[in-house]
C-alpha cells in the first residue's frame, strides 16, 4: 500500500490466534446497505508475532469480533502472487476470509497482481511474470485471479466486492518495454523508466474483471486509486478506461488526510465522488482511510463527517479503514486506530 512502511522491513514469527469464545457474536450476517469495514489483512502475522487485542475495558477479544462490536460489517482482505514470506498469499487471505465468513462479515478481496506492495510508488510484476510476453501476462492475471476466488468458491465463500488492482492511477505490471508494460506515464524509478501503455493498462484491467465474472458474477469489481480528493487524477484514468471500452462496476478510492487538511479533503473527495457517478455512471467507494493513531479526536471527527457526506451518496457503497488494528509501532505504520495498549480508539465510533 503506502510507501510509509515500503522503508520497514517485514518482520517474520511464529502462530497464534487471540481472543475468547465468550466474545463471539451472533454469526447471522447483519442486513445492510453501506458497507463499514476494515482491511485487516496483517491479521494473522500480528497473531504470529504475538499480538493481542483488547475491548475498551480491556478483555482480550478476537479482532474481527472487536471490529464487528464497534459496528463494522464488512472486511477487506489483500492477496500477493508469490510473497516471500508467504503472508497475504492465496493460503494466508483463506484462512483469513474463513474467520470473516464465519462472523457473518461481507467481504472484499484487493488484488495487487504482485509479490509485494502495490501502490503509487510501484507496481511490479510477480518474479514468476518478469519475462512473460503479453499473451502470457494476460493469461497469467487470469488465471492467478480465478485461482483465488476458486479456492474461496471452494470454502463457501462469495466476496461481495475485488479490486483488480491496488491504487492503480500509475498503471500496474511495470515493465521497460512497453510492449508488456502497463504504466500510465513513463515512471521513473530507481535508475530505469517503467514504459507508459495505456492500451495494455486497460487491458490488464478488462482481464482481471472478466477473470471476477467468470467465477462470481455477482461480484462488484472495483477499479480503486489514490487520492480521492484529486478529481483531475480520477478523470485522467477512468477516461482511459472509458476510450478502452473497460468494464467494471465501482470506483474505489483512497483517502489520507493530514489534521490539518481533512475538512478540506473530505469536501474535495464528496465532490469527486460525485462527479464519479456523473461522468461514468458508477458506483463510488472509499476503500481505504486512515489517520495517525494519536489524533483519535480528530480521526473520529472526520471519519465521522466523511460517514456523514458519503452516506448522502446514493450511489457510495462504504468506508473501509485501512488496518486500523495495527498498533505499538507495528511495521512502522501509524495510521491505525488501535492505541498503544491495543485498545481500539476513539476513532472508530465514528463507524458506530
Amino acid at each position: 500500500m503506502k510507501s510509509i512502511y515500503l522503508i520497514c522491513s517485514f518482520i517474520l514469527c511464529s502462530v497464534m490466534a487471540c481472543g475468547h469464545n465468550d466474545n463471539q457474536p451472533e454469526l447471522t450476517p447483519s442486513v445492510v446497505t453501506f458497507a463499514k469495514g476494515a482491511d485487516v489483512s496483517w491479521l494473522t502475522e500480528m497473531e504470529k508475532s504475538g499480538v493481542k487485542f483488547y475491548n475498551s475495558s480491556g478483555h482480550e477479544t478476537e479482532c474481527m469480533t472487536l471490529l464487528r462490536n464497534l459496528g463494522m460489517n464488512s472486511i477487506r482482505l489483500r492477496v500477493w502472487v508469490n510473497p516471500s514470506d508467504g503472508w497475504c498469499n492465496k493460503n494466508d487471505l483463506l484462512a483469513k476470509a474463513k474467520r470473516a465468513k464465519q462472523l457473518g462479515m461481507r467481504i472484499m478481496i484487493d488484488f495487487h497482481y504482485s509479490d509485494s506492495w502495490a501502490d503509487p510508488s510501484q507496481q511490479m510484476k510477480p518474479a514468476a511474470w518478469l519475462s512473460y510476453s503479453i499473451d502470457q501476462l494476460k493469461s497469467a492475471v487470469t488465471n492467478h485471479t480465478e485461482e483465488v476466488l476458486n479456492a474461496l468458491k471452494l470454502e463457501g465463500i462469495t466476496p461481495e466486492w475485488v479490486q483488480v488492482g491496488n491504487e492503480i492511477a500509475p498503471g500496474m505490471l511495470w515493465d521497460t518495454d512497453a510492449a508488456v508494460s502497463g504504466a500510465t506515464y513513463n515512471v521513473e524509478k530507481d535508475g530505469k523508466t517503467y514504459a507508459k501503455n495505456e492500451t495494455n493498462f486497460a487491458m490488464f484491467i478488462a482481464t482481471g474483471a472478466k477473470a471476477v465474472k467468470k467465477v462470481f458474477p455477482s461480484a462488484k469489481v472495483i477499479v480503486h486509486l489514490h487520492g480521492g480528493n484529486d478529481n483531475a487524477m480520477y478523470r485522467w484514468i477512468f477516461d482511459i478506461l472509458k476510450v478502452n471500452n473497460v468494464e467494471y462496476d465501482v470506483i474505489g478510492m483512497s483517502l489520507y488526510p493530514s489534521v490539518e487538511n481533512w475538512n478540506g479533503m473530505v469536501v474535495d473527495c464528496v465532490s469527486n465522488m460525485k462527479d464519479m457517478i456523473s461522468r461514468y455512471g458508477k458506483e463510488v467507494m472509499i476503500c481505504e482511510v486512515g489517520m495517525p493513531w494519536n489524533e483519535a479526536d480528530t480521526a473520529k471527527s472526520f471519519l465521522t463527517e466523511l460517514m456523514t457526506q458519503s452516506k448522502a451518496i446514493d450511489k457510495c457503497l462504504g468506508i473501509f479503514y485501512w488496518e486500523p488494528e495495527a498498533y505499538a509501532g507495528w511495521k512502522g505504520y501509524t495510521l491505525g486506530a488501535f492505541s498503544a495498549e491495543g485498545r481500539p480508539t476513539v476513532a472508530l465510533d465514528a463507524f458506530k
